[in-house]
This record gives structure tokens, sequence and C-alpha cells, in this order.
């Protein structure tokens, strides 16, 4: 975390996948048309690359148009938080072998729905920001 005199931080890439790492939960932002739509999911990594689950729907259908992404995921405790954005393509596995390989992920749905469809997001870019909380500094 940063620290009190630097509240904001920067988190190098290298680090940002152990951070991704470390929560399950995230939000993927869609857009096709004038548009964009963000929505929750559970993901795993696969490598450096994350991967989720998803029921036929808008994700699918707006990756179908627009294959670029942002994924955002954050975490946080007393201390402070974080937040890491990855911009990069989202795409079906589609290739038998890898959908074989992804299938053993610990990645399971929510919600009792079928949730057929396994996609990859490939990172173009990282960036992360760790976040030291206290209280607002003084206004003059």
């Amino acid at each position: 975390m940063a620290d009190t005199t630097s509240p904001v931080s920067e988190i190098p890439e290298d680090s940002a996948w152990g951070y991704l790492a470390s929560v399950e939960v995230g939000r993927i932002a869609v857009s096709a048309g004038d548009l964009p739509e963000i929505f929750p999911v559970n993901f795993c990594l696969d490598g450096e690359s994350i991967v989720f689950r998803s029921a036929p729907g808008t994700k699918l259908e707006k990756l179908a148009i627009n294959e670029h992404v942002v994924f955002e995921a954050d975490g946080w405790n007393e201390e402070g938080g974080w937040s890491v954005v990855v911009k990069g393509l989202g795409a079906l596995i589609t290739d038998e072998e890898e959908l074989a390989r992804v299938k053993r992920a610990p990645l399971l749905p929510w919600i009792p729905t079928v949730k057929r469809n396994w996609v990859r997001i490939t990172p173009n870019r990282i960036t992360g920001r760790a976040f030291f909380f206290g209280p607002e500094p003084a206004q003059d």
C-alpha cells in the first residue's frame, strides 16, 4: 500500500497479476454502438490472461461486434485498497484442447444457470493503483 505522504501509488504490471489473483470478482466493460455496458463476472487467471464463463446474452453479443474490452478488479482492507484495469481483447474460447484445459479451472457459476461459453481476455495494457486510506486533509 501507499504511505501517508503519497496516498496513491502505481502498481507495476508484474505485481498487478498478484493483485488480480487475490480476488474472484471483477467487472467487464463491453461496447458496441453508442452505449458501453459493464457486468460483474467471477473469473480466474490463466497465465497472463483472464477467463470467465457466460451464458448467451449481451456480453457475448457485444463481444461478437467489438472484441475490445476493459476489465477491472479491486480489493481493500482497513488500511487501503487497490484497483487494476486491464485493456485488451475478449474472445470466446473455441479450441477444444484449450477448452478442456480451462474447464478444469475452479470457476463455477454463482447462480444456478448453465454457462457453456468460456471467454478469454488477452491484455494489451495493464495499469493499477494502490490507495492509502485516511482522513481528508484540511482545506486551506
